[in-house]
């Protein structure tokens, strides 16, 4: 029996295509799920096989440069040099704000840690000040008087120079250069701190007839520290001229390092006296009261370092150490013993001086505000001040350096700062002085080692 469909082939060749419809719209539902699917598929094809390429690739470099790493491991590291150091620093401490106690240093490719001497925290609270003190330009250095550790090495200047004012040996010393006067009167020419000296007309002041020693009814007694904490400039034009002269204030004055170099890190200038052999000249040179003795604010701290350091200067230093990317120590800091500048005797006096300074002399005022703390009471304090217009009478130079010794005799700071005014006068040299010695013995523990 032959078999025979039972629908007509037109029906059948209508029901494939429904078929066929439907299988396509199942396909184009489940498409964009096949799309993510076969993308996720191929990502992860293509990243195992980038992995597979990177991971062999480590693993051929490691075999080949293993011994030059392991040789550069082995290899000492060759520290800077100080010319790297020097213009390293130069350019940080031009910007105050970059100079801390902590410093990176990238050289050949390796990094060096730099430890400086620097406290930060009084870094930044005296840059903070002199911002806000209207001065033209200042400059601040704050040393240890014993060892030279370079404390604080701040400058400011409103007008947006980038030269580092604590190292120029630009300004006038005006009175500071009593200083080098008195240590040399004290030391060698018989005059002690009692003496009685005679003046005649304006301490501050300097004429010829000032300089006479005819006593008379116009001449003013007056003893050896009251003229230096008053800074009376006739009283020393005539110590001068009368019992120094020429030689010993050119001895002197290379005792306490004008026109010697000072060995520091950082490029330091070279504070100038010219001494002259007239009389009237003498009596300038003597007293401060001229512009051609020139300072920078780093030496005018020294200065004040000889009164409390048993007459020695120490030499400055700005780099305690310098560590290498193993924390090996490849350089530490060993100040060079300073030969003393005047015998231990003759700095009691010195001291005594600008202790007397600080009690009833030109800076009174501001230290008057530590006297008055509980924690200043036994404190050793002493400044000597100086001031000086410019040769236009434009600006004022505004000068103190000071120093401020606990009761035990360690821990003490010197300070120096200088102010240049304008037309506006801003805080005085001594208010910041008075300010920074009180931050610095609010912050620091005197009695922990430095």
């Amino acid at each position: 029996m032959i078999f025979k469909p039972s629908h007509p082939p037109k029906w059948q060749k209508y029901q494939a295509t429904l078929q066929k419809t439907a299988r396509r719209q199942g396909f184009v539902k489940k498409l964009p799920s096949l799309l993510m699917i076969a993308g996720f598929t191929s990502a992860l094809i293509i990243l195992l096989i980038f992995a597979g390429i990177w991971i062999a690739q480590q693993m051929g470099s490691s075999h080949q440069e293993s011994p030059i790493l392991e040789k550069q491991a082995n290899k000492p590291s060759a520290p800077p040099s100080m010319r790297d150091l020097r213009a390293f620093f130069n350019g940080a401490a031009t910007d105050s704000s970059k100079l801390s106690d902590s410093i990176i240093l990238y050289k050949d490719g390796r990094r060096f840690f730099i430890r400086t001497a620097i406290y930060g925290k009084l870094q930044q609270y005296i840059l903070r000040t002199l911002k806000r003190s209207r001065t033209r330009q200042s400059a601040v250095v704050v040393i240890d008087p014993h060892d030279g550790r370079l404390l604080s090495l701040v400058n400011y200047d409103a007008n947006g120079g980038s030269d580092n004012l604590c190292l120029k040996a630009d300004y006038p010393a005006a009175s500071l250069f009593k200083i080098i006067t008195a240590a040399a009167a004290l030391e060698s020419a018989d005059i002690s701190p009692d003496k009685s000296l005679y003046y005649r007309g304006s301490r501050h002041t300097l004429y010829k007839s000032q300089l006479k020693t005819k006593k008379d009814r116009w001449t003013t007694q007056t003893k050896f520290r009251k003229a230096f904490a008053l800074s009376n400039n006739a009283v020393f034009g005539k110590i001068g001229i009368y019992d120094l002269g020429q030689s010993a204030l050119i001895r002197y004055s290379d005792k306490f390092f004008f026109n010697r170099p000072i060995a520091f890190e950082l490029p330091l200038a070279v504070s100038r006296v010219e001494v002259p052999a007239d009389d009237f000249g003498l009596a300038e040179i003597a007293s401060g009261f001229n512009k051609d003795t020139l300072i920078s604010p780093l030496h005018a701290a020294m200065l004040a370092s000889v009164a409390v350091n048993q007459g020695k200067m120490p030499t400055p230093w700005l780099i305690d150490s310098v560590r290498n990317e193993s924390n090996k120590v490849i350089y530490q800091a060993s100040p060079p013993a300073m030969p003393a500048t005047v015998n231990p005797e003759t700095a009691r006096e010195l001291k005594i001086l600008m202790q007397d300074v600080a009690r009833y002399g030109t800076s009174r005022s501001a230290f008057r505000k530590l006297r008055r703390k509980k924690r200043f009471r036994n404190f050793d304090l002493g400044a000597k001040t100086g001031t000086i217009n410019d040769r236009r009478d434009q600006f004022k130079y505004d000068w103190v350096t000071a120093f401020a010794v606990p009761p035990d005799g360690s821990g003490g700071i010197c300070v120096s700062v200088l102010g240049v005014h304008g037309k506006i006068l801003g805080t005085r040299s001594t208010e910041m002085a008075r300010a920074i010695v009180d931050y610095y013995f609010s912050t620091v523990d005197t009695k922990k080692p430095k």
